[in-house]
């Protein structure tokens, strides 16, 4: 009985053991692989980019010698090789751009040419750069005297109105509000530093006018916000992300609270907003897509599920294949071989999703393709997940990489099912990097005004890029016609509209020259 009690005592004991010892396991490959992701972030590579490596590309060399030294046999096999003709691609000096304005300096012999036939002349172009100078418009205004005809013998003074600018009263005009706010917010060049740039030209301008200038320009451009707002989740496609903004919190010296701007980019318009919240919260989401029905494609933040979800059946949550595929990637030194296999077949979707870009497919072309080649793909990878999920530690990179995609499968693929949906999210994420390097410079925002007022300026310069527009000359002639602008007239002032509109002014303009010559 005393040896049966030993005996039960020992098999408790050696149970403890094993989970102690799995637990213990778990905590190192935790451990691990933190201090691997330190030692990345620090020295390693961030890019994400795969190379897979082909089974034969490293050869044990016993191995090598062994073939090698056998005969080979010997086949009746031919293949026919078509030799591809290497494209050519022009060498030496490209042509220098034909609008940029040319000064001629003329260099004549030292010797005497008079009476001498020119018979050619040699250019040689340097591409030179005369810097930025500030400059006075002065408004004019002639005055003068008419009799009134009532027999009393008044004057009346004719003078003609000032045209509208767009700070009341005000000295910048809009060349200059519209430099300052490319030059910090797509140039990330911080104010302080501006100004003593505005100092070498004898200018001297303080932190807190110019501070002041940008908060009524911001007053004067909010109703084109609006309207960017409704043209953005006037479609049924939207990408969405967040990145923290630092804010001055106004109460001690130097301490700063995490803000966050929310991101909303419309595939279809190529337009972006920016939306500043002073949380990371549901609030912000829930608040601007009260109103908006369609998919909805994020990251895998919770959030965005409060938002889209919560008893609501309009909007279709997606999620992007980009983040899945980040785990695994993260997950190469963990487990190789299961990362690897993940890794490459997201390959595959990738690669199906550049030709149809690279043969300029339809929107139903690319539905066919998606439905023919993709969706057996991310079957088999959904399977393979499921297969993989219960024979890998939890808490090591390749189970949290599973994890992580498994239940978003579905939403992952739901990209498959309408040709104008995209497979992951990069758009957005791109549109995030100008605020990264502007954390860089400006290090954060004064307050939580400051963070609605950069929200704005962000929301226009990025969908000037988006739309290739030149940032200065959209916001020059932007705040220019603003003052006198309607309600009606703000979608056409919006990027995407008005480079069409400035092209047939254009046109319009030269077709007046043409027929007046």
């Amino acid at each position: 009985m005393i040896v049966h009690l030993h005996r039960v005592n020992q098999s408790e004991y050696i149970t403890k053991l094993e989970a102690q010892n799995k637990l213990l396991l778990e905590q190192v490959t935790l451990l691990t692989y933190e201090l691997r992701d330190m030692k990345r972030l620090l020295f390693g590579r961030k890019s994400e980019r795969f190379l897979p490596q082909s089974p034969t590309a490293q050869l044990d060399l016993l191995q090598f010698m062994s073939e090698t030294a056998q005969p080979a046999a010997i086949t009746q096999e031919m293949k026919v090789v078509k030799k591809q003709t290497a494209e050519i691609k022009p060498t030496g000096r490209h042509a220098l751009p034909a609008h940029l304005p040319k000064v001629d300096i003329v260099l004549e012999p030292l010797e005497d040419t008079s009476g001498l036939e020119k018979i050619g002349e040699e250019i040689t172009e340097q591409l030179d750069y005369a810097p930025g100078k500030l400059l006075v418009r002065r408004f004019i205004r002639p005055k003068y005297a008419r009799m009134v005809a009532d027999g009393t013998g008044y004057t009346e003074v004719l003078i003609a109105p000032l045209p509208d600018f767009p700070i009341d009263k005000g000295i910048p005009a809009p060349g200059l509000l519209a430099q300052i706010l490319v030059d910090k917010h797509v140039d990330h060049l911080p104010i302080y530093r501006q100004i003593k740039r505005y100092q070498r030209d004898g200018v001297k301008l303080s932190a807190s006018t110019i501070s002041g200038w940008l908060d009524a320009t911001a007053d004067l451009l909010q109703p084109l916000g609006q309207e960017l707002i409704k043209v953005v989740f006037s479609g049924d496609y939207v990408q969405a992300d967040e990145t923290p903004l630092p804010i001055l919190n106004g109460e001690t010296k130097g301490a700063v609270h995490t803000g966050y701007l929310w991101a909303y980019h419309s595939p279809p318009d190529q337009l972006i907003f920016y939306d500043f919240q002073p949380g990371r919260g549901k609030d912000g989401p829930i608040h601007l897509l009260k109103d908006y029905t369609g998919y909805l494609q994020t990251d895998g933040y919770g959030v965005y599920e409060h938002a889209a979800i919560g008893g609501r059946t309009d909007i279709m949550l997606m999620h992007c294949m980009a983040h899945a595929r980040r785990y695994f990637e993260k997950a190469l030194d963990n487990d190789k071989q299961r990362a690897e296999h993940f890794l490459t077949e997201v390959q595959k979707l990738y690669a199906i999703e550049r030709r149809a870009r690279e043969a300029n497919l339809s929107v139903g072309e690319i539905l066919a393709l998606r439905q023919q080649e993709a969706l057996p793909l991310l079957d088999a990878l959904k399977k393979w997940l499921q297969d993989n999920y219960m024979q890998v530690l939890p808490k090591s990179k390749i189970g949290k990489a599973i994890a992580y995609s498994l239940p978003r499968w579905d939403r992952l693929s739901l990209y498959t099912t309408d040709g104008r949906l995209q497979l992951d999210n990069n758009n957005i994420e791109n549109a995030m990097r100008p605020v990264a390097l502007g954390r860089k410079n400006f290090l954060f925002a004064g307050s939580n005004e400051g963070g609605k007022r950069l929200a704005l300026f962000y929301s226009l310069l990025a969908s000037c890029k988006k739309q290739e527009v030149n940032p200065w000359e959209y916001l020059r002639d932007v705040l220019e016609r603003m003052p006198r602008s309607k309600i009606s007239q703000l979608r056409d002032l919006l990027p995407d509209r008005w480079g069409s509109i400035e092209e047939r002014k254009k046109d319009q303009s030269a077709n007046t020259t043409c027929s007046k010559s």
